[in-house]
């Protein structure tokens, strides 16, 4: 069946207090309205329309830089979730498929979840997702006949017997986008509040003869963020499942409620994870790796075997091949590092490749900018670099070279040779003590000054 996204996210989310827009709050590293969009990814959307309103440049930035082929639209003013389906019409004009209404703040809906709505939608002709909740407080009631959803009441319009259900509206709708969008313009706003509620279609649909049911999921699902402390609590949940996930795949947490990860984490079985490690969005690392504590890693790749860490931070564009070695507070950028080599101590290695079975000595760093522009440092296959090497970019090592501890490396070195720059040791013997004794009687002078 032919799908379609409409993805809420024109709120300002003032319970927030924040110049961000709600939706763009971040969750495991990424927007909420990410989250939202990717559940949605599983239906192959034709295309994925987002409702933008409060702050809509920020908001279709956000969007367009995630996925360059969603439509961004405004409601300008917000009258209710039927008026703000509303503007997505435009964008889908001549789509005959399905439609389905998510969320920006609501990103944890899965997608299997969503695929037993759009199974739902080929036998009736509005689908609503619907949960069982704890504490029903205010939000709005199904009222089911069998398997029919008669209707939608909203807290604030219910009668005491309503309230007392606890089938509760999600928010999320399907039907096919030509009834959604002539349902919503019979919708009218002669309610409590004054808006156009999306929720009023169901009983529409039911007055003129078109079936109506719901479809249910856990009520963890249809988590709301409105407030910096549901913001927590989304996020707390989320790192809950994704490490539940992990270890039923094979992963090794040694202590799972330290390790935090992102919406798009991949570790593969068989890696351990030391305590009190972070993972930035972007991160893939193979099976077998040691991903040791205390270590942040964002936009990189680590392969088979690898050991990183203790303190070590890999940044966006670090490539980490088989069994390489990145120890204690080295940061990696941008670099390639192949297979076998080991950067161990105290290292920065940026814009730059090491080769096969290369060794960087404590202190090793990369010079790559000059204040204007990034410079690449080329270092050979099976190159010693002695400490607090300082590789001034752009330089080339060739395989097998050595440099000597403490040279600052300004022209490139050819393979097996070994590059000396520093300057030569001078020993002046007495000249200690005789130092020593100046600085101590020019110290007793000022004390006796002040």
């Amino acid at each position: 069946m032919k799908t379609s996204l409409i993805i809420l996210a024109a709120g300002k989310g003032t319970r927030m207090n924040s110049d961000l827009p709600k939706v763009l709050h971040p969750i495991a590293g990424e927007p909420m309205l990410i989250h939202a969009m990717e559940s949605g990814r599983v239906l192959e959307p034709e295309h994925t329309v987002i409702v933008a309103g409060h702050c809509a440049d920020q908001v279709r930035a956000a969007t367009l830089a995630h996925d360059p082929e969603a439509i961004v639209v405004d409601q300008q003013e917000q009258l209710g979730t039927a008026h703000a389906v509303a503007q997505a019409r435009p964008a889908l004009a001549g789509f005959d498929g399905m439609a389905v209404v998510l969320y920006g703040d609501t990103p944890f809906i899965q997608p299997e979840t969503l695929e037993r709505m759009q199974a739902a939608q080929a036998q009736h002709d509005v689908v609503v997702l619907g949960f069982q909740a704890a504490d029903p407080a205010r939000y709005g009631r199904l009222v089911m006949q069998g398997d029919r959803l008669e209707r939608i009441v909203e807290f604030k319009d219910a009668t005491e017997a309503e309230r007392a259900i606890t089938l509760c509206n999600s928010g999320v709708v399907a039907a096919r986008a030509e009834l959604l969008f002539d349902l919503i313009d019979a919708v009218g706003n002669d309610n409590a509040a004054g808006e156009y509620y999306l929720t009023d279609i169901v009983g529409l649909a039911r007055a003129r003869g078109f079936s109506a049911t719901a479809v249910t999921c856990d009520e963890a699902e249809t988590l709301g963020v409105n407030s910096r402390a549901d913001l927590a609590l989304a996020d707390a949940a989320f790192q809950t499942r994704a490490r539940a996930a992990l270890l039923e795949d094979g992963v090794t947490l040694m202590a799972p409620e330290t390790v935090y990860l992102a919406r798009d984490t991949i570790i593969g079985r068989d890696t351990l994870i030391e305590p009190n490690v972070v993972f930035g969005p972007g991160v893939t690392v193979e099976s077998g790796a040691t991903i040791r504590a205390f270590s942040h890693l964002e936009g990189c790749h680590v392969s088979r075997g690898g050991i990183v860490g203790p303190y070590a931070r890999l940044r966006p564009g670090a490539e980490l091949a088989e069994d390489v070695r990145i120890g204690n507070f080295v940061e990696i950028k941008n670099a390639q590092v192949a297979e076998g080599a080991k950067i161990n101590h105290l290292s920065y290695v940026g814009d730059a490749f090491v080769g096969a079975g290369a060794n960087l000595g404590a202190g090793t760093i990369t010079c790559n900018y000059d204040g204007v522009m990034k410079h690449h440092t080329h270092i050979g296959a099976r190159a010693f670099i002695g400490s607090n090497t300082m590789l001034v970019a752009p330089v080339n090592i060739g395989d097998g070279a050595m440099t000597g501890s403490g040279s600052v490396i300004t022209s490139d070195v050819e393979p097996d040779a070994l590059a000396l720059a520093r300057a030569p040791q001078v020993e002046k013997p007495g000249m200690a003590r005789k130092l020593f004794e100046m600085l101590k009687a020019k110290k007793a002078r000022m004390q006796r000054g002040s």
